[in-house]
């Protein structure tokens, strides 16, 4: 770790191994758009204006704490902020980046000592005050086109299985779902026993502001003998994802729900499970991409037989280590 501190300003040794920190994004509403939370630093004096001296809440990570945790931890240290659930922006690189819609009137609360006051921009004005460039780049260009909003999940019902067609047959869907040569029968023979219970695959489907965007659904590894095997990860707990509304393709929504589906639905439920793990096909590299900036690590290649006909894919295992990202 050449030229990477060991200690924090005040003393704390800092986790030697990928992300050693985490910034925390905060984003509030405002009439006519998004206000973004900045810190100002005092260690050189109120009037600085320069490199670092205005942030989003950050901090490092300490040796053995999981990075979730650390960044709630810097979030409360920092501006008092506290039972929030951010979501991932990209957590692939030595520093992670989480992000957290607030309502417009919270408070903001500067309990360590490090900062001397906070100010809500709009992200204009945050691209001129965070300095060095790429930090603002990282702070507020990666976030600026994150949809707002509440995003849930309800168990699917067999009348959404129409929209789930739907949307395997979008133009961003259709080559790793095969939806143009789909049909509704196909659809539900496939995911009928499930939604059943006859299967102990669970399906979701997920809502932002309770407006229906794409579809999860979630299994033990284990109870797919083939899968486990190939995969090596039996005690694992596997799933898949797609966002079914074109246009919120290739804004970062793909990443916040993968991470958002993991926290809230994913690990409740499989308490046991130490890893979750997804196999995109090789090709789909916007998949491939929104799994990283969730902290998946990518490993084995499996080819895997086609359904009724269709050739064989080769897809990418993908795995999430639970203890290190939530604890």
């Amino acid at each position: 770790m050449s030229g990477w501190p060991l200690h924090t300003w005040d003393g704390l040794e800092i986790a030697a191994e990928h992300p050693q920190g985490s910034t925390v994004v905060v984003r509030r509403p405002r009439r006519d758009g998004l206000d973004y939370l900045l810190l100002h630093r005092n260690a050189n004096g109120a009037a600085f204006e320069g490199d670092w001296a205005w942030t989003a809440p950050a901090g490092a990570r300490q040796p053995g704490e999981a990075v979730l945790s650390a960044a709630l931890r810097e979030l409360a240290e920092e501006a008092g902020l506290t039972g929030l659930s951010p979501w991932a922006v990209d957590l692939s690189h030595r520093w992670a980046v989480f992000a957290v819609d607030v309502p417009a009137h919270t408070t903001v609360d500067l309990v360590d000592p490090e900062h001397d006051r906070f100010e809500w921009l709009t992200p204009q004005e945050c691209r001129r005050r965070v300095l060095p460039a790429f930090v603002a780049a990282q702070q507020v260009d990666r976030t600026a086109e994150v949809p707002t909003g509440a995003l849930t999940f309800r168990p699917m019902e067999h009348g959404d299985l129409p929209t789930v067609l739907q949307w395997q047959r979008a133009a961003h869907a259709d080559d790793w779902f095969h939806g143009s040569r789909t049909t509704l029968t196909d659809v539900q023979r496939r995911y009928g026993p499930r939604l059943e219970r006859q299967q102990p695959t669970r399906m979701w489907v997920a809502q932002l502001d309770r407006v229906d965007i794409g579809y999860l659904q979630d299994f033990r590894v284990g109870d797919h003998d083939e899968y486990a095997v190939k995969t090596g990860l039996p005690d694992a707990v596997g799933f898949d994802y797609l966002i079914g509304d074109p246009s919120l393709v290739g804004r970062g929504l793909g990443t916040r729900m993968i991470w958002s589906y993991l926290v809230d639905v994913v690990a409740p439920h499989y308490p046991a499970a130490r890893t979750f793990l997804a196999s995109p096909d090789y090709r789909n590299a916007a998949s491939l991409r929104a799994l990283e900036k969730c902290g998946f690590h990518a490993g084995a290649w499996i080819d895997v037989p086609g359904r009724r006909g269709e050739a064989a894919s080769t897809e990418i295992v993908c795995s999430f280590d639970r203890t290190h990202w939530l604890g």
